[in-house]
């Protein structure tokens, strides 16, 4: 399998939940609001024998007058019309803003003509609910009802070589995915397991639903990675995407 970052640049947030664009040259962190965090945003393209899968889609943004994940996709030579398979995690707006398009006279439409998009039903329940600031609904809200999606409930499998489950850790129903192909794994805990730090020491975030569960779950996944030679993305990390154990 070929794994292609799109990173969307490095963003600090603070309790606002707004995402704001740090330049890891030039800006300096103590000068954000106390409490400001450092992240990357960085969807995922996945190139496997049968798809081309995206995982996650970004804040959103527009670049060039396109949507950014337009633009990061061709740049590794992926046309948006190649992408099979929209997996998502959670519908947080860093991770769900790409999901759609809006045209010149305001409407919405999904951004992958030719995907299905994997969500969980109760996530876009809880989502459309609870709205602003952390769910823009109306750049999902075209999920609703719509052919291409494929709502999913609790844990389980695509074509039997994807394989999801529902956390309840990050957010509620947040789901993580497993990819195995050709003696490979991928494994994408998207907000579960953001960042390789956070797999290598223990750490509970005040900002997850549970924060006790998903450091828990993250160290089950790390022993299970090493175990197995994992290849980890992370969603959220500044320096280091992509890890894969080797010992």
């Amino acid at each position: 399998m070929k794994i292609l970052p799109l990173s969307e640049g490095a963003f600090t947030i603070d309790k606002t939940k707004i995402f704001v664009p740090f330049n890891l040259d030039k800006d300096d962190l103590q000068q954000r609001p106390i409490g400001s965090l450092l992240v990357e945003v960085q969807p995922f393209c996945i190139i496997t024998n049968q798809d081309i899968l995206l995982l996650d889609t970004g804040l959103g943004f527009q670049i060039q007058n396109e949507p950014q994940i337009y633009f990061n996709l061709k740049s590794q030579g992926i046309n948006p019309s190649q992408i099979t398979k929209v997996l998502i995690s959670h519908l947080h707006k860093d991770h769900a803003g790409g999901i759609s398009f809006r045209n010149n006279i305001g409407h919405y439409s999904l951004a992958f003509p030719n995907a299905t998009y994997y969500v969980q039903k109760q996530e876009f329940s809880f989502a459309m609910d609870t709205g602003y600031p952390s769910y823009i609904t109306d750049e999902f809200a075209a999920l609703y009802h719509h052919p291409q999606v494929q709502w999913l409930e609790g844990n389980g499998s695509i074509d039997n070589y994807i394989h999801y489950q529902i956390t309840n850790a990050h957010s509620p129903y947040h789901q993580v995915f497993t990819i195995k192909e050709n003696n490979e794994t991928i494994f994408f805990g998207a907000d579960d397991a953001p960042q390789l730090k956070q797999m290598k020491n223990k750490f509970v975030a005040k900002y997850d639903f549970d924060g006790k569960k998903s450091m828990e779950l993250r160290q089950q996944w790390w022993q299970q990675g090493q175990q197995e030679k994992w290849q980890f993305l992370f969603y959220h990390d500044i320096k280091t995407p992509i890890y894969q154990h080797t010992t």
